[in-house]
């Protein structure tokens, strides 16, 4: 139940505080004083969009807060798991910026605007004055039926739109397929050309480096040649610096130890002969590997390599490293078409599979819904009677549909007004007075069960009179166990009310305000007076008004 309503700089709202009861609570006042202002926060609560300068001038910002009665039973599985431990009330906020940016509050505590819808709509369910027309559409009637078949319907509803997105993904992949056979042959002959210019070069990744440095070996082997059996020479020939430094070596070795100033001298000397030895070993086995390296047409062989690699690497991207994830890329995908028919037959029988499963969640739906279908209708039938209309007939009539998300069924709604006339589709033969009996028969029926509070705005359009008092007597009695706002215009409506609000528009400041205001006793009737068309010292209106209260 909705305990209180807080409104701060919502358009003509400067400051609102509605405290509501359970039964039936009312909400009247002129056209164009703000009503439809209090229908727009209760929306903005049910977590929908906040439309284009709804904050008041001057304002920064608009916020709507409801406090409603906690149970945990009304709200979501693991919803109510994110309220505090202590908490006694359900808080439900939402603020909304200058700029248009809004933002969702739990408990005080900042959520996602998707999870304030799934916890408001668990406890409050809005019927806007154009209810009427959405019930033209075949969806709001098969989602009508469904609610009337109870909890575990949704539940079905849930399960079948799964079957009926994983049978769409699958026939996706299995379309997808199809068309890779269609043109995969094509596509292997280019693979296949370029895998082998690629594979056949046998390539590695620091390749191309190591060819260039052998290259440019090659191109100066003479000259390295040269330089290196010339080196060994002037260090190892008799006379060169190698013997030079044995020598010296020799003669100071044999004083070694005599003079301690000496023999650091004696062994870096030792140590440079043996270098001298080592270097000229390592030149000799440098130029021998020159040598056997550099057999004929070595380094065109070489050229012609650097040649293939640079050719592919153009093609493929400028390195040679593109080059290689080039060729696995291809590789993949040789192999993903070469196993296309294989997928294929197997994209078929989970198509089969999951085509089973979606059918028979259908099918359950069906049966959920053709059972559900009488007693709804019977149960519309009952109310219209209430409703003035109780020579009305009513029936629900299923049929086939294409499979979808929500079954394979249609749901259509037909109403004969009057005796002795055909029945046919809702729209096509209920006028707009009828319109909003059917609906708030089916409303009530389809609610039937529920805790949730229902607001309702100005379903009672396009009704007066008698029928105006059996709407009041129909949302009373709906509102047995339960709460009910309803914005309404009608004082045959209003009569019935647990707790009346009116609203009214003050346009004597610069910027027009609205202020809410709860009525007792005399007020009650004033404004009932005011209803009706009369002025407050009208005595016969007065009379009428509290004519309405006592039949109420």
């Amino acid at each position: 139940m909705l305990l209180e309503l807080r409104v701060q700089s919502l358009l003509l709202i400067e400051e609102a505080r509605i405290e509501l009861t359970g039964g039936l609570n009312v909400l009247t006042g002129e056209t164009g004083a703000g009503k439809t202002v209090l229908a727009h926060a209760l929306d903005l609560l049910l977590g929908g969009r906040a439309k284009a300068g709804i904050v008041r001038p001057g304002a920064s910002e608009a916020y709507v807060e409801g406090i409603f009665e906690l149970d945990a039973d009304q709200l979501a599985p693991g919803l109510s798991e994110r309220l505090p431990d202590d908490a006694e009330e359900l808080i439900l906020g939402r603020r909304v910026g200058a700029d248009g940016r809004t933002r969702a509050y739990l408990n005080g505590r900042s959520i996602p605007v998707g999870e304030l819808r799934e916890l408001a709509g668990g406890v409050l369910s809005f019927y806007g004055q154009h209810e009427h027309r959405r019930l033209m559409l075949a969806a709001a009637q098969l989602e009508i039926l469904d609610g009337f078949c109870g909890p575990g319907q949704a539940g079905l509803r849930s399960e079948c739109a799964q079957a009926w997105r994983r049978l769409r993904d699958a026939r996706a992949e299995h379309e997808r397929l199809r068309e890779l056979a269609g043109a995969r042959e094509r596509e292997l002959d280019l693979l296949e050309f370029e895998l082998a210019e690629i594979e056949q070069l046998e390539l590695r990744a620091d390749e191309r480096d190591e060819l260039g440095a052998e290259r440019e070996r090659l191109r100066h082997i003479d000259g390295l040649l040269g330089a290196a059996l010339g080196a060994c020479g002037l260090i190892a020939d008799e006379g060169g610096a190698g013997a030079g430094l044995a020598q010296a070596a020799a003669g100071l070795e044999a004083l070694a130890g005599v003079d301690p100033g000496l023999d650091p001298l004696v062994d870096r000397v030792v140590g440079l002969s043996l270098e001298a030895q080592d270097v000229v070993s390592e030149l000799r086995s440098y130029a021998e590997r020159l040598e056997t390296g550099a057999e004929p047409g070595r380094l065109d062989a070489v050229e012609e390599r650097l040649a293939a690699i640079a050719r592919l690497e153009r093609k493929h991207g400028g390195t040679l490293g593109l080059v290689l994830e080039h060729a696995a890329r291809c590789a993949a995908r040789r192999d993903e078409l070469l196993g296309a028919e294989v997928a294929i037959v197997a994209a078929q029988e989970l198509m089969a599979g999951l085509g089973s499963a979606h059918a028979a969640a259908c099918s359950e739906l069906r049966g959920a819904r053709a059972a559900a279908a009488p007693a709804l209708a019977a149960s519309v039938c009952e109310r219209l009677t209430g409703l003035a209309m109780a020579d009305a007939s009513f029936a629900v009539v299923l049929g086939d549909a294409e499979p979808g998300p929500g079954g394979a069924d249609s749901v259509v709604f037909e109403i004969a007004p009057n005796p002795g006339v055909p029945a046919a589709p809702l729209r096509e033969s209920a006028s707009g007075g009828e319109l909003s009996r059917v609906m708030l028969a089916l409303l009530g029926a389809a609610n039937d069960g529920s805790d949730a509070t229902l607001v309702f705005d100005e379903v009672d359009a396009g009704i007066g009179g008698q029928t105006a008092r059996a709407v009041g007597e129909q949302l009373r009695s709906l509102a047995a166990g339960r709460q009910i706002l309803c914005i309404t215009h009608l004082p045959q409506v209003a009569s019935f009310a647990a707790r009346h609000f009116t609203i009214v528009k003050d346009t004597t400041a610069q910027t027009a305000r609205t202020t809410v205001t709860r009525l007792d006793g005399a007020a009650v009737v004033s404004e009932l007076v005011r209803m009706l068309g009369a002025d407050d010292g009208d005595t016969a209106a007065r009379r009428h008004a509290k004519e309405l209260l006592r039949a109420a």
